[in-house]
């Protein structure tokens, strides 16, 4: 990072400060207890093979090859009710269905028409619309609000970069972790390092955030030092557009533990974004246990698993939301995939959920109630849900929630039934 890169993260309110396991544990007042992690699937996963309606016929006859069966046939789909099933790869995370902390909302996402991934992932990430210019994500907006209550805190986002939705006045620190965790940044180059001892030397409280940097990421590295990553398969040049630059499922379970590390031993860090790529599934998207797709689902079910098990006790106290751009059609296209699509399901794991349910509006899978005689309709906004965590689990006053979600929508029934009554 040169002096230009370092100005500039400084001047977009979003300072690359590498986060500590404990160096800010022990100031300010006490914040809230809890934690809300979001993860991302950049290139829209196939909610319809995540939750598949097994008992509609449209399904069946739509999806072709790669159709998945019903509850107990030959890889057939794990039942959750009447009528929706969990995609077989996905089968580490029932035991979450069956303590009633994971649920998900189905028939959700965004209103915004777009089927393009930069845009809807725009959309989604600054919750103003793909195509409106915005300088911030409604996650800094949110971390805004709670460093009002208590300014010690911050928010972690995985990669080296700060992606959209943590863009903003409020300090976000970013990691690296996995593999990428031991790489060496500008703070870990001895002439780099100079160069920030002077410039920073005697200028207060830049120069303590700048000191306590330093030392986060040794505190850091040496914790995570042991921990290794599997390689990452060779992405297409398509593929590489819908990521956005984010890592395949590939190794997302030591990231995952890496972050309930830091989150059991920071209380400052309420809020946690991470991404993962490669869900974009035009071709071989396979079926119950083969295709990408179930290679993929076994991976972010494992990291997940692994996740929620390393945070232990804490996991009372958080929330993890998993969302996508958008969906993929219903119908199977010509080269064993799907194509973009509208509707999708948001997977929500916690203490608070009103878990072991399919929360949803279902609009069905025949022709009238087809978006655009082809997708999954949207009858939940994503942003009605998140709403709906953030009042319940941070207590935020309308006036906090209208500054995080600006925009006007609509909310429903199904938005206010996600989390469990106060």
């Amino acid at each position: 990072m040169n002096r230009r890169e370092w100005l500039s993260a400084m001047a977009c309110g979003s300072l690359l400060l590498p986060v500590s396991l404990n160096s800010w544990a022990v100031r300010g007042t006490q914040p809230s207890a809890h934690r809300l992690v979001v993860l991302l699937l950049r290139g829209a996963v196939d909610g319809l093979s995540v939750v598949t309606p097994y008992t509609e016929s449209a399904y069946h006859q739509l999806r072709g090859s790669i159709a998945l069966a019903e509850p107990r046939k030959k890889n057939g789909v794990l039942a959750l009710d009447q009528q929706f099933g969990l995609h077989p790869a996905l089968s580490m995370l029932m035991p979450y269905w069956q303590n009633n902390s994971m649920a998900f909302v189905h028939a959700t996402g965004s209103p915004d028409p777009t089927r393009s991934h930069f845009d809807a992932q725009t959309f989604m990430e600054t919750a103003k619309g793909g195509r409106q210019k915005s300088s911030d994500g409604w996650m800094n907006r949110l971390l805004a609000e709670l460093i009002n209550q208590h300014p010690d805190q911050t928010a972690l986002s995985a990669g080296n970069t700060i992606p959209k939705i943590m863009q903003g006045v409020a300090p976000v620190t970013p990691f690296d972790f996995g593999k990428g965790a031991q790489r060496k940044t500008a703070l870990d180059h001895r002439k780099t390092v100079k160069w920030f001892d002077q410039l920073y030397g005697d200028n207060g409280d830049i120069a303590n955030a700048y000191q306590a940097s330093v030392e986060r990421r040794r505190q850091i590295l040496a914790d995570l030092s042991q921990q290794s990553e599997g390689q990452l398969p060779n992405m297409k040049a398509e593929q590489m557009v819908a990521n956005q630059g984010a890592p395949t499922p590939v190794g997302f379970a030591l990231e995952a533990q890496q972050i309930a590390t830091i989150l059991k031993q920071d209380v400052n860090i309420p809020l946690v974004f991470a991404d993962l790529g490669d869900w974009d599934t035009h071709v071989n998207q396979g079926g119950a246990t083969s295709g990408r797709l179930s290679k993929n689902l076994k991976s972010l079910g494992l990291g997940l698993n692994i996740l929620i098990q390393s945070l232990g006790d804490l996991y009372a106290d958080t929330t993890i939301v998993v969302m996508s751009e958008f969906g993929r059609t219903v119908a199977q296209n010509g080269t064993g995939g799907t194509d973009h699509g509208h509707g999708n399901v948001m997977w929500l794991f916690g203490g608070g959920v009103n878990g072991g349910k399919v929360h949803t509006d279902w609009p069905t899978l025949d022709r009238k109630g087809l978006y655009e005689a082809r997708d999954l309709a949207v009858t939940t906004d994503y942003r009605a849900v998140l709403q709906q965590i953030l009042a319940q689990r941070y207590g935020l006053s309308d006036a906090a929630l209208q500054r995080v979600f600006p925009q006007s929508f609509a909310t429903n029934r199904v938005a206010k039934s996600v989390l469990k009554p106060s």
